[in-house]
């Protein structure tokens, strides 16, 4: 017998002037909870296709792109900050009625989504934390000389060119995985056909220079979780070359009741751990939605 398989819609929704694309599961019951699911770099809500798969006809998961990013479409002349990436994600939520819901954060998904948690803290169920970093010591040296770079910098736009490579873009889903079979070629190859359209390389250099500003919101950040105590769920690839082992455990600072659990892999521990990982995140939904 075959398990329960999602059934999934792919829309648009106009924000601002930007036509965003999400991905947005259809499951059994109209009060399900929902999972809004905030993708990471290089990559896009494509990346969250198995665990739609695994668990959209329970809940309603929902995954957008952001601009610069997979299918969605910005116009000339967008700002690609993360303070821009966070404004669009508030008004998509926003367009879509979304008054409560749990947040995924992974790699870029934790500053956008820590920005919008920290303007409407009344809608956070709760919090699912995926190699999504938000203290110092989960920057790796390779992390922080990176983040260290400014336009100004000797290297830095080769730096980050290289970053934006087939083989940079690899790598990023294969370094710490100890076996790169279980790695399917589908989402590296197709983060870097985003990659290579016209203009995606100049937003990734621009959001790249604006890591920093993340950086500086760290202390804000923890003073919100401490705050607002959300029920926390951490699952961390603990050979993430960029976010290490560290910043899962510094979320147990603030947030003392989070569950936190470590897996053998990389910075993407759904591409090799998705049978572990899912069953962990359907239990703290159901938890966390009463």
């Amino acid at each position: 017998m075959f398990a329960s398989i999602a059934r999934t819609a792919h829309r648009h929704l106009d924000v601002d002037g930007v036509r965003v694309f999400y991905r947005e599961s259809l499951p059994d019951r109209a009060d399900a909870p929902v999972l809004l699911l905030l993708h990471g770099f290089p990559s896009g809500s494509h990346q969250f296709r198995r665990l739609i798969d695994a668990l959209g006809s329970h809940y309603r998961l929902i995954a957008p792109d952001y601009p610069g990013f997979g299918h969605t479409r910005a116009p000339d002349g967008f700002t690609y900050s993360f303070d821009g990436l966070a404004g669009v994600v508030e008004g998509f939520v926003r367009g879509l009625g979304l008054d409560r819901f749990v947040l995924y954060v992974f790699d870029f998904g934790a500053p956008v989504g820590f920005r919008v948690a920290e303007r409407h803290p009344e809608r956070i169920a709760g919090l699912v934390v995926q190699n999504g970093n938000a203290y110092e010591e989960g920057l790796s040296d390779a992390a922080r000389g990176f983040i260290a770079l400014t336009p100004e910098t000797p290297g830095a736009q080769e730096a980050i060119g290289d970053l934006l490579t087939l083989d940079g873009t690899r790598g990023q889903y294969e370094t710490g995985v100890a076996d790169p079979e279980l790695i399917a070629p589908d989402g590296w190859t197709l983060d870097q056909h985003f990659l290579d359209l016209p203009g995606r390389k100049e937003a990734q250099r621009a959001l790249a220079f604006d890591y920093r500003s993340n950086v500086e919101r760290y202390g804000a950040w923890q003073a919100w979780l401490r705050r607002h105590t959300p029920p926390t769920l951490v699952t961390w690839g603990s050979r993430d070359p960029f976010f290490p082992e560290p910043g899962a455990r510094a979320y147990l600072r603030d947030l003392p009741d989070a569950e936190v659990h470590l897996f053998d892999t990389g910075h993407f521990a759904l591409e090799t751990h998705l049978p572990e990982i899912a069953p962990l995140i359907a239990d703290f939904l159901d938890r966390a939605w009463k």
